[in-house]
C-alpha cells in the first residue's frame, strides 16, 4: 500500500505518493455500470493519465477523497462554487428548502426572486427562462435566435463550447478537446449545415461569412471570454465589432456566460467588457451548486417563448426550488462590497506566482486570466484561439498535474479546462500552492523545455 501524504507534501521526482486504493476500486466497479466509470468524460483523467479519484466530501476551500487524501481544490466543481465547499449560509438555505420539499412542478416565488435578482445585475437581461442545464440553456437560445429572426444560420467559435446539443457540438473545445475529437458521433451532417465556425478573436472572418450570408445568419453565439480551450480573453476590440456587425446584418448576438456569469464580474462579461447582447446564457453559480441553467434577454424576444409565443421550451425540474434558493443565497453575498476585488487580489497573487517561479525555472508558461478564471499553458506564445491552444504541451500540462496532485492541488486533469479561485481559498492555500508548484518546476521539470511554437497564427 502506497504511503499517504499529507497536502503540502510531495516526492522530490514529482511522482504520486497518494494513496488511491479506494478510488480505483470504486473506479473498477464504476467502469461495469457507467461509460468510462464516469457522467462527464473529463472526469476519468483520460487527458493526464491515470484514474480518476473519488471524492467523499468538500469543506471550504479543500475536497477530500475515498482514500483520506486532502485537497486544495482548483477545480470548484467546474466553477459554481465561488463560495467554496458547504458554505454555511447555501447549506441553511438547502435544508431549510428540503424541509418544504424538493420539486413541486408548479410555479415558486423563488423563480421570481432570482429572476429579479439577475435581471438587476445583467440589465440586458429583461425577462429569462430557467432551465436545468447550460446545454440547454444555449439550445433554447440559439432556437429563439432562428424564429425571432426567421433565418438558420448560426455562427460559432471554434474552442468554444455550448453544451452538448447536436447544432452547437462542431470544433468544440471542453471535453472534445480533451478527447482530441473534434466532432461527436450521431449527429448527422444535416444538423450542423447551417452552424458556421470561425476562428475565435478574429473579427474579420466574422465579417467575411456576414457577407457571404448577409440575409442568413440567426446568430452570433460566443463565450466573450473562452474558457472551453484553456482562458482565452477576448483581443481588444472584438467583442464590441461582433456588436456591431449583428447588427447591422439584422443578426442577434448571444452571449455564453454560463462560466463568466458572476464569476469574472457581478454583472458578468458584459458588465466587464460594456457589451450588450440580445440574449445571455447562464448556468453555475446562479445555481450555488447545484443543477441550472437559464436564458434571457431582450422583452421582445423573450416574449416569443411558450406559453407566450410559439418557441417551445419546457423542462420538469426548471426552476427546481432548492437550485433557486442556493442561487438567491450566493447572488446575495456576491453583491456585497468587495467581493470581486478579494477574487481579483487572490487570483492575481496566484497568476504572478506561477510566472514568477516558471521565469526562473526557464519553463515556457503563459498563464491567462480573467478575474477569477485561469490556466496555465505550458507555452511561450500567447494563445488566442483554437489553434493555438491545440499546439500547446499537453503532455508537459500532465506530468504538471500529476505533481500538484501528488502536493496537495487539486488542478483540472485537462490542460484545456480553467481553473477557478473562491472567496474561501486563503492566502495560506495559495502559498502551499506555489510551493507544489515550485518543486514541480524544479524538479518534474527540471532540464525540460516545451515544444518552440512558430509565431503564424
Amino acid at each position: 500500500m502506497l504511503k499517504k501524504l499529507p497536502a503540502g507534501c510531495c516526492r522530490d521526482d514529482g511522482l504520486s505518493m497518494i494513496n488511491r486504493e479506494n478510488s480505483e476500486k470504486l473506479f473498477t466497479e464504476a467502469q461495469r455500470y457507467l461509460p468510462g466509470g464516469v457522467s462527464s468524460p473529463v472526469r476519468a483523467f483520460g487527458a493526464v493519465g491515470g484514474s480518476p479519484l473519488f471524492m467523499r466530501n468538500g469543506v471550504g476551500s479543500k475536497i477530500y477523497d475515498e482514500d483520506g487524501n486532502r485537497f486544495i481544490d482548483y477545480v470548484c466543481s467546474w466553477g459554481p462554487l465561488i463560495l467554496g465547499h458547504c458554505h454555511p449560509k447555501i447549506v441553511a438555505s438547502l435544508k431549510k428548502g428540503i424541509e418544504r420539499g424538493t420539486s413541486f412542478g408548479t410555479p415558486t416565488e423563488l423563480e421570481t426572486t432570482l429572476a429579479k435578482t439577475i435581471g438587476e445585475a445583467m440589465p440586458t437581461i429583461e425577462m429569462l427562462r430557467f432551465v436545468s442545464s447550460g446545454t440547454e440553456a444555449a439550445m433554447s437560445a440559439v432556437r429563439l435566435a432562428r424564429a425571432f429572426t426567421a433565418r438558420d444560420k448560426v455562427v460559432k467559435f471554434a474552442g468554444g463550447y455550448h453544451g452538448h446539443s447536436d447544432g452547437l457540438l462542431v470544433r468544440a473545445g471542453s471535453g472534445i478537446a480533451t478527447l482530441g475529437i473534434s466532432d461527436s458521433a450521431g449527429i448527422p451532417s444535416s444538423y450542423i449545415l447551417n452552424t458556421l465556425v470561425t476562428p475565435y478573436n478574429n473579427a474579420k472572418a466574422v465579417e467575411q461569412l456576414f457577407r457571404h450570408y448577409p440575409n442568413e445568419i440567426a446568430a452570433v453565439i460566443v463565450e466573450p471570454v473562452a474558457a472551453n480551450m484553456g482562458v482565452v480573453p477576448p483581443q481588444p476590440g472584438f467583442l464590441k465589432y461582433l456588436r456591431q456587425l449583428t447588427k447591422k446584418f439584422g443578426a442577434l448576438l448571444i452571449f455564453d456566460e454560463v462560466i463568466t456569469g458572476f464569476r469574472v464580474s457581478y454583472g458578468g462579461a458584459q458588465t466587464l467588457y460594456g457589451i450588450t447582447p440580445d440574449l445571455t446564457c447562464l448556468g453555475k453559480i446562479i445555481g450555488g451548486g447545484l443543477p441550472i441553467g437559464a436564458y434571457g434577454g431582450r422583452k421582445d424576444i423573450m416574449q416569443m417563448v411558450a406559453p407566450l409565443g410559439y418557441v417551445y421550451q419546457a423542462g420538469t425540474l426548471s426552476g427546481n426550488p432548492l437550485a433557486m434558493a442556493a442561487g438567491i443565497e450566493t447572488l446575495k453575498i456576491l453583491s456585497q462590497p468587495d467581493v470581486y476585488n478579494q477574487l481579483e487580489e487572490k487570483a492575481s497573487l496566484l497568476e504572478q506566482g506561477i510566472v514568477g517561479m516558471a521565469t526562473r525555472a526557464e519553463i515556457d508558461i503563459r498563464v491567462q486570466r480573467v478575474g477569477s478564471v485561469l490556466t496555465a499553458f505550458f507555452s511561450g506564445e500567447q494563445v488566442i484561439n483554437y489553434d493555438l491552444a491545440q499546439r500547446v504541451d499537453t503532455k508537459l500540462y500532465s506530468h504538471f498535474f500529476e505533481h500538484m496532485l501528488s502536493c496537495g492541488v487539486y488542478w483540472p486533469p485537462s490542460q484545456f479546462e480553467a481553473a477557478f479561485v473562491s472567496l474561501v481559498h486563503t492566502n495560506e492555500d495559495i502559498k502551499t500552492t506555489l510551493e507544489a508548484v515550485a518543486k514541480a518546476f524544479e524538479s518534474a521539470f527540471k532540464n525540460q523545455k516545451t515544444l518552440t511554437l512558430t509565431k503564424d497564427q
